[in-house]
């Protein structure tokens, strides 16, 4: 099929000296705007008249030519060489804001114009930031179309069968790449402006999410906007999240066997109920397992009640992987399903571990919260402490991962 790149575009010496003159006037009004914030918001150095925080312009990356791509020179069109992060952590070290242009220097001396989205998320990724925040020009947002309602939230699996089926991808250079062939409906989409920027931009979420970026935000550029995505339990725009869930799957009949070497010591030890072999395998396809190279390092098990409750429990992680995140990953993930179950209501049952769930948000309840059926199963003799959590949707969910994952 014919593809036809977007993005970028030719840069000859006339265009150049334009981009010069315009990433000047931006970046000295960018500096201006966010000098009068600092001053009016982020206080003075106390005894003097300096800010506490600055901003701060300069050479923090390189660059270097397209050069000749399908029989095209793009001339000065460029894209990111290296990043220097060392001295951006320096200037942040003093509180200061670093401010890039599109326009990157070679180690020759020569200037490029490289593209700023993809120069957003080399640098992203190269920081290991926890988020990089687009804005959509047009205010194109998804929308689901059984609810209705926008789709706030995306998972990377999700980003890249949205970017498949519309036959897009980013070149390693930093540009898209679209294969607009053909009269499907899908391929009509394409051709507004708004579905194009939109898909554009979840193409370069894609380069941050993968260079090791967190969070990617696509946002319309409405007074408040950004405010409200990143203070608000809701948000406004649309959040990519990277599958810090990858390995966690339904368990199996042949997971028996793991699952009752991972919890048998914990049993043992009085932490957790005797669960044999044969309770588990009739009740298999309720526990879920966290697998590694074929290993199961990690399960729990999810349980669905009447009136909106689901019960995690059995939520054990190997020893040589208490440290890694499993067992957050898991709780987040059973959290996730009991919210899709449309169990808004997650509780759980503990003897030994109160204080880790306290911590993630779980608060002590009386035998009588939990629902009726699981009140006539309730072991009175071993005493159980009872923690509940609301969780009211995937945003609340997505605070608490993004605390969790960045520890």
């Amino acid at each position: 099929g014919r593809v036809m790149m977007s993005s970028i575009r030719v840069t000859d010496e006339d265009t150049l000296r334009v981009v010069k003159e315009e990433a000047g006037f931006v970046r000295f009004e960018i500096e201006r705007r966010l000098a009068k914030s600092l001053r009016l918001h982020g206080g003075l150095v106390k005894g003097s008249e300096s800010l506490v925080g600055n901003v701060v312009s300069g050479n923090f990356y390189s660059a270097q030519p397209f050069g000749v791509v399908d029989g095209i020179d793009y001339c000065w069109t460029g894209f990111p060489r290296k990043v220097e992060i060392d001295r951006i952590r320096q200037v942040h070290e003093t509180h200061d804001i670093v401010l890039l242009t599109s326009l990157g220097v070679s180690p020759s001396g020569e200037i490029f114009n490289v593209n700023s989205e993809f120069l957003a998320a080399t640098v992203a990724g190269a920081m290991g930031a926890s988020k990089i925040i687009y804005f959509n020009v047009h205010g194109t947002s998804f929308q689901n179309k059984v609810t209705e309602k926008p789709v706030q939230n995306l998972r990377v699996s999700d980003a890249k069968n949205l970017l498949a089926h519309y036959k897009m991808r980013i070149h390693p250079k930093g540009f898209a790449l679209v294969d607009l062939d053909g009269d499907s409906p899908q391929q009509s989409v394409l051709r507004t402006p708004g579905s194009m920027e939109t898909l554009i931009k979840v193409g370069y979420s894609m380069v941050a999410l993968e260079k090791g970026v967190k969070r990617a935000h696509i946002l319309a550029p409405e007074n408040g906007a950004l405010i409200q995505e990143l203070y608000t339990r809701d948000g406004c725009g649309t959040l990519i999240s990277r599958d810090i869930y990858e390995g966690i799957r339904r368990a199996d009949v042949v997971d028996v066997s793991g699952i009752y070497d991972l919890v048998e010591p914990l049993v043992r030890a009085g932490t957790l109920v005797e669960r044999p072999k044969s309770a588990l395998e009739k009740e298999i396809l309720s526990y879920y397992v966290y697998t590694r190279d074929g290993l199961i390092v990690a399960t729990g098990q999810l349980k669905r009640f009447e009136g909106g409750y689901a019960e995690i429990g059995c939520l054990v992680v190997s020893r040589d992987y208490r440290r890694g995140g499993k067992g957050d990953a898991m709780l987040g993930y059973l959290e996730r399903l009991s919210l899709q179950c449309g169990a808004q209501k997650v509780f759980v049952l503990s003897t030994q571990t109160m204080e880790w769930f306290v911590e993630r948000g779980f608060r002590e309840v009386p035998v009588e919260s939990l629902p009726p059926s699981r009140q006539a199963l309730y072991n009175k003799k071993r005493k159980s402490k009872i923690y509940m959590k609301e969780i009211d949707g995937d945003r609340d969910l997505d605070a608490a991962e993004l605390w969790w994952s960045n520890k």
